[in-house]
């Protein structure tokens, strides 16, 4: 089997220092050595490394057997790792090294976080944990015994710089208070001067100091959320003030008296129009809508004021003068209107029961023609004397219908069809038990004769029936 031409690392190391767990002092750390690798014919000049370092000579730690499988060796004996089926002994070997490597820069790795104070203690020592496990199921070509020496060094790394770690953490965290107290500073600053200039009746120099002070806002550091929330709040909250009162004070008194006026003026343009309406219930509503409507216009000045509600109630009392007017003239005609239905319900009535249809028939259609003819009735009233009316007439229709569907010819020929039908069956019925008879078949005779008299029953129905037509 061909072993490895040169060894991967030249000379004796000290895995502490090749792994960052101890300051060197030797020259070497500031320089690079080369090491030599053979891969597929070619000859690559690579870096000397910590990893690779704990590799040193392949042939040393492992070896690859006749039958392909990679053996690693330590200090209790040789064990075997692996195989890499279809690959040189060489490339075999070389593939369990860099799973090796692969680990030892994980240990490097760890401990460089550590002396850098990037690693909290109770994480590095987590890692620690789970680096022993990989190091002692590793399936790799390599020192596995200074690995794992190394491993165990790395808590004493921890212990030793856990001091420089929570120092570098508190001042991490106090330049980080510092920060925020200063940002917090200038924004308690900011807001501040704009809650004082909220009242301000400066508007024009107010105006622009805000403005200044919204670009410092924007320009301050940010806090933390709910501190920059609260703040801004604040802040704007004092600008939205100032900002409402300016626009409003110049406008206000003028627009709420421009508005008044012009939504009475609406009201009082639209009153005159119902004055003279005759349609009195829905406008009479619309008045009292327009009145609610005036009242939450508001007010305005007291002499205009005045002014259009004399305008407003001389629209509105011209049509309730009208209304009442109209109301009273009809109270007199609905009297006789009454007097008028209450006769002619008693000549209505009389009809009732009717003996002759035709005669009751033409005589109510005479005097449906009266009643529909005399004008409005209170509702009240009339209401009674409707559901009398509506009671003859639905005696002398049902008559009517009764009378039709009697004399009906299509009815009249189905009622004959019926009878002759059943009387045909009859006799056949008849011949057929007068035929089994004669052939001594009693059962079949039987049965012949209750169809029969079955048929002679509905022949029965069916002559009653018929009697009924042409009455």
């Amino acid at each position: 089997m061909r072993t490895f031409a040169h060894r991967r690392f030249k000379g004796t190391f000290n895995p502490l220092e090749i792994l960052g767990l101890r300051d060197s002092t030797a020259p070497d750390n500031e320089k690079s050595e080369k090491t030599y690798a053979q891969h597929e014919g070619v000859i690559m000049d690579l870096p000397t490394t910590p990893a690779s370092a704990l590799v040193g000579d392949p042939a040393q730690f492992g070896r690859v057997g006749e039958d392909g499988t990679v053996y690693v060796r330590t200090p209790e004996g040789e064990r075997a790792v692996g195989s890499y089926p279809g690959k040189s002994p060489e490339e075999a070997l070389s593939y369990f090294v860099r799973k090796f490597e692969a680990l030892a820069s994980e240990v490097a790795l760890l401990a460089a976080r550590i002396k850098s104070g990037a690693m909290v203690p109770d994480d590095a020592l987590a890692a620690v944990a789970k680096l022993r496990e990989n190091v002692a199921t590793l399936n790799g070509v390599g020192d596995l015994a200074t690995l794992a020496q190394s491993v165990e060094q790395i808590p004493n790394l921890i212990e030793g710089h856990k001091a420089a770690y929570e120092a570098k953490q508190v001042a991490e965290k106090a330049a980080k208070e510092a920060k925020r107290a200063a940002a917090l500073e200038i924004k308690e600053k900011l807001v501040v001067e704009a809650e004082s200039l909220a009242l301000s009746e400066n508007w024009k120099a107010t105006s622009e100091r805000l403005k200044v002070l919204l670009d410092e806002w924007k320009a301050a550091p940010r806090l933390d959320k709910k501190s920059d929330t609260e703040l801004w709040k604040r802040f704007s909250s004092s600008r939205n003030k100032f900002d409402k009162r300016r626009r409003t004070h110049f406008a206000k008194l003028e627009a709420d008296t421009a508005v008044v006026v012009a939504r009475k003026q609406e009201i009082i343009n639209e009153a005159l129009k119902l004055a003279t309406s005759r349609e009195w219930l829905p406008t009479a509503n619309r008045f009292k809508a327009l009145m609610t409507e005036w009242k939450a216009a508001g007010r305005g000045k007291r002499n205009v004021d005045t002014k259009m509600w004399e305008q407003f109630k001389a629209a509105q009392d011209s049509f309730f003068a009208a209304k009442n007017a109209d109301l009273e003239k009809r109270q007199g005609t609905m009297s006789e209107n009454l007097k008028k239905r209450e006769e002619l319900i008693v000549q209505i009535e009389a009809l009732s029961p009717v003996t002759d249809l035709k005669s009751a028939r033409n005589a109510f259609r005479e005097l449906s023609e009266k009643w529909f003819k005399i004008g409005m009735t209170e509702r009240s009233k009339r209401a009674a004397l409707d559901a009398r009316f509506e009671k003859v007439e639905a005696e002398i229709a049902e008559l009517q219908a009764s009378h039709e569907r009697r004399t009906d010819p299509t009815a009249i020929a189905q009622a004959n069809s019926l009878v002759t039908g059943l009387q045909d069956a009859i006799a056949n019925y008849e011949k057929q038990a007068e035929k089994a008879e004669a052939a001594g078949n009693a059962a079949k005779a039987m049965v012949a004769r209750e169809a029969a008299a079955a048929r002679r029953t509905w022949l029965a129905e069916a002559e009653k029936g018929l009697t009924q037509f042409g009455k």
